[in-house]
């Protein structure tokens, strides 16, 4: 019935062509299970096993009846390259120094992808297709890592694990025209044709005829991602290995739409997953089929957790707890997610969220909740939401995307409210809550060894070619805590000024740094601190330097600052190029004055992921004046 539906409605992707030809491989009787991992890219728990009244996913609510359905699974970032490092080391990106997407940084000695576990166990390990790590995949990670890869390309009775990665359901995916969404939809038998009217809208958006169809369309994507799905579980059970398989499905982050992929809000971090244990496994199982569990999940368990479920031991660096197998830790307290460059957009927040209550710290709240983003504003609500705002038609909780700053603290009931639109953080009621969660985060952040308090430009420089992760542990070259305490200073009070121009002679640039940007945060409240912002403009650090002279812009001494941010746009490594386009776009009109260097700067000949994103910042500096 299935395959009957899918031939209806789409063409299996191209990822699949090779795979219905290969010949089936006979798994023998083992008393080690294979591992299925099927995963998407850009959902949230929009199935219709999460409740999703709008969603047509038979093989996926088939697969939760038949196995167990997390409630509370979360990415550890909110986009794809950091969650990612986390899903294949069993580390946070911020530790790994994997946190910036497309920030390629060496893996630190001693640590390895699961997978070369398993392969030395025997396993056969096939990947279909999508690394992206933020690391060079080490040659070792896997049998095979292709468009065709599969475990058909074992060996007679060895024991698998292998990954089948959709891109149906990613951002990119989800940008039909009018007209091609009507095509698509009209080709559907009757039974699964979408209608906008009816797909439900989070209160986080207008109520638009665009928002409407960009939300269908998604759900039309979702659809086409559960068939594929079941193609992939209906080969595993062509080739009698169903009963020796235990099978993953979960998404690599939120959706790919505004306030969520990119956002560390629930919307941005709840994922789905769910797990299915043969009966020949089911002493495996945390209940039986068809169970809900409400423990709370973080990508950073994913590795030790199929460790622990092959029985092989867990490295002693990995930073997750097994939640599944022998080696089952006790269920966690709180789960962790992080938020820092994403393209051309530098932001830096943390969360922590317990079984109720998300706490968000945002460390640069002077940024817009909805900062420009190359590609990111094709998406036809992003323009959608530009177009109302600039018409002065938003209202309520629909203009909280377009807010131009952040608060620095967020916390959310999510109990109550699921949408996370009540910001409880100046709730009287809810002090102790915020306390306890603040804590939290910060006694993680430090003993995780966060890298995401350096600029990026400034964790390079200190690692020096090898992996941040090994300089944030090296006698003296991180200061975590001294940095901290200056990082949370930052969207404080105008009465932090003294304190944070005292700390811009601190002997460490970082503290440097956030203090800087604690006067950025401030705005005209640095004005009685400007003598010591103008002496920070020759500091040897540049990532101070463009600091200080984007706080100096904002009190009015373009004249002095700009020479500075210019000069660095100038410069030699594109990290810090960048950080100088960003100040500019963020200055708008007060960059007027260096529109020739920007024009001569996005004009120059560059290669590499780092100067395409100087040349989109650039752009939008430009179309700002």
């Amino acid at each position: 019935m299935n395959r009957r539906i899918f031939l209806e409605t789409v063409v299996l992707a191209a990822i699949l062509a090779p795979m219905a030809g290969a010949a089936p491989v006979a798994n023998g009787d083992t008393d080690k299970p294979n591992v299925l991992w099927i995963t998407c890219e850009d959902i949230s728990p929009h199935l219709g096993c999460y409740g999703d009244p709008f969603a047509i996913t038979p093989n996926l609510d088939k697969l939760a009846e038949q196995g167990v359905r997390y409630s509370r699974a979360f990415a550890t970032a909110s986009v794809c390259t950091p969650a990612r490092s986390s899903l294949i080391t069993g580390i946070f990106a911020s530790s790994l120094g994997t946190q910036h997407l497309r920030g390629e940084q060496p893996l630190p000695e001693g640590v390895r992808c699961f997978t070369e576990y398993l392969r030395e166990a025997g396993y056969y390990c096939s990947n279909n297709v999508k690394e992206d790590y933020n690391f060079a995949t080490p040659p070792g990670a896997w049998d095979e890592s292709s468009k065709t890869a599969h475990w058909r390309g074992r060996k007679p009775g060895q024991p698998f694990f292998s990954v089948f990665n959709f891109m149906t359901t990613h951002q990119s995916q989800v940008r039909y025209s009018q007209e091609k969404f009507e095509q698509i939809n009209a080709q559907a038998p009757p039974r699964l044709r979408r209608d906008p009217a009816k797909v439900p809208l989070p209160p986080y958006y207008p109520d638009t005829p665009i928002v409407r169809r960009i939300q269908t369309q998604l759900h039309v994507q979702i659809t086409k991602m559960d068939q594929q799905a079941g193609e992939i579980i209906a080969q595993l059970e062509e080739d009698g290995l169903a009963e020796n398989t235990i099978v993953f499905y979960y998404s690599d982050h939120g959706t790919g739409l505004p306030r969520h992929k990119r956002w560390l809000h629930d919307s941005g971090i709840h994922v789905p997953l769910i797990v299915r244990f043969p009966k020949k496994f089911a002493h495996l199982a945390p209940g039986k089929p068809g169970t809900t569990l409400d423990r709370l999940v973080s990508f950073v368990d994913f590795a030790p957790t199929v460790l622990s479920l092959l029985e092989l031991k867990i490295p002693g660096y990995m930073q997750g707890n097994a939640f599944l197998g022998k080696q089952s830790a006790e269920p966690r307290r709180y789960v962790f997610a992080i938020r820092d460059r994403v393209d051309e957009v530098y932001e830096t927040s943390r969360t922590v969220r317990d079984d109720r209550y998300q706490y968000i710290r945002n460390y640069m709240p002077h940024r817009p909740r909805m900062q420009h983003s190359n590609f990111s504003e094709r998406t036809p609500i992003r323009q959608e939401l530009r177009r109302l705002a600039a018409e002065g038609r938003l209202r309520g909780d629909a203009a909280w995307l377009m807010n131009a700053t952040k608060p620095p603290e967020e916390l959310y009931d999510t109990q109550n409210d699921p949408h996370e639109i009540h910001n409880l953080a100046d709730s009287p009621e809810h002090r102790e809550i915020l306390a306890r969660l603040r804590v939290a985060l910060r006694r993680w952040m430090i003993d995780t060894r966060d890298t995401g308090l350096l600029a990026e430009a400034e964790m390079c420089r200190r690692a020096a070619g090898r992996s941040p992760y090994e300089m944030a542990r090296r006698e003296g070259a991180y200061d975590i805590e001294r940095i901290l305490d200056a990082a949370e200073l930052v969207g404080r009070s105008p009465a932090t000024a003294p304190k944070l121009a005292g700390l811009l002679a601190d002997h460490d640039s970082a503290v440097r740094c956030w203090a800087a940007t604690g006067l950025i945060a401030l705005g005209p409240g640095a004005r009685s601190v400007e003598e010591p912002l103008q002496r920070a403009l020759s500091d040897p650090a540049p990532n101070v330097r463009l600091a200080a002279a984007e706080a100096l812009c904002r009190i009015g001494r373009e004249q002095h600052a700009l020479p500075v941010v210019v000069a660095a746009l100038q410069g030699g490594d594109d990290r810090v190029r960048l950080q100088a386009a960003i100040v500019l776009s963020a200055l708008g009109p007060k960059a007027a004055a260096a529109t020739a260097a920007m024009k001569k700067a996005r004009a120059a000949p560059g290669k590499g992921n780092n100067a395409m994103y100087v040349r989109w910042a650039l752009e939008r500096a430009l179309g700002s004046l």
